[in-house]
């Protein structure tokens, strides 16, 4: 896959969910704000996409999505040094450079209750490709975007979904009839769930209605229509859906294992 055609494949990253389920953390902000070694886990999300050259990103945003908004209108002075010049004169200039360079950033209310689907739905108007990607605010992984883009385009079909295979959060016992236990086995891989990095043909849209939930019609229709397959990431991968998953990722990060820093 040649670098311009990267470049013109713009990301979609639904960041408008309520986090209820990490309400430590989300109260006060959204959850692609939550923070992982000090930057939200969207920047993450969005230096994994950028490194592997897709830095076109649209930004579906519903609870809390003005604290996205002031992120990004922020960005250049927080993350640079910078001397201003105070007075009627006044004037800035920045003393140094973040590495988010030519990142393009499309912010849009997608509302405040509505569905993954639909959020998608809402920003049609913004895919002026033929080919465009979705993903969630909340999944890291090690996963090489290009390769995963040029499987899409392999097999010719409308979709394609990132397949991931999380650690149980549980150790498993084998027990005997009499209720003995006969082995105790530490966490093991769960079967292939839904690991968003979603690649789709803008066909998609057909399948998408204003107020749809994409993981239940739209998906399943796509899948009975033979449209959608699988990519099988063997790798790292995780959904940061609790304050233990929120930990998790934090010590990874602290300890130098964040298996998702590629960049």
């Amino acid at each position: 896959m040649g670098v311009t055609m990267s470049q013109n494949i713009p990301v979609v990253i639904l960041c408008g969910g309520l986090g209820t389920r990490l309400r430590e953390e989300t109260e006060f902000k959204p959850k692609p704000m939550v923070e992982i070694g000090g930057k939200p886990v969207l920047w993450h999300i969005m230096k994994t996409y950028a490194y592997y050259g897709f830095r076109r990103f649209i930004l579906c945003l519903g609870y809390k999505g003005d604290v996205i908004k002031d992120y990004f209108l922020n960005y250049e002075a927080m993350s640079n040094d910078f001397t201003i010049h105070l007075g009627s004169m006044n004037n800035l200039t920045y003393q140094s450079n973040h590495t988010e360079q030519d990142f393009d950033v499309t912010l849009v209310d997608t509302g405040l209750k509505t569905m993954t689907g639909g959020r998608v739905k809402r920003i049609e108007r913004f895919i002026d490709s033929d080919t465009f990607m979705v993903t969630y605010g909340d999944g890291l992984a090690n996963l090489d975007v290009g390769q995963l883009v040029d499987y899409h385009f392999s097999h010719g079909k409308l979709a394609t979904l990132t397949a991931a295979r999380p650690p149980s959060r549980y150790g498993i016992l084998e027990l005997m009839a009499d209720g003995q236990v006969e082995r105790f086995r530490e966490k093991v891989q769960t079967e292939w769930i839904n690991g968003g990095f979603l690649v789709f043909n803008r066909r998609v849209f057909d399948y998408l209605d204003s107020d749809c939930v994409l993981e239940r019609e739209p998906l399943e229709r796509l899948a009975a229509d033979g449209q959608l397959i699988a990519f099988r990431h063997q790798g790292f991968w995780v959904g940061m859906d609790t304050y233990r998953e929120y930990e998790l990722l934090n010590q990874l990060w602290d300890t130098g294992n964040a298996a998702w820093k590629v960049w």
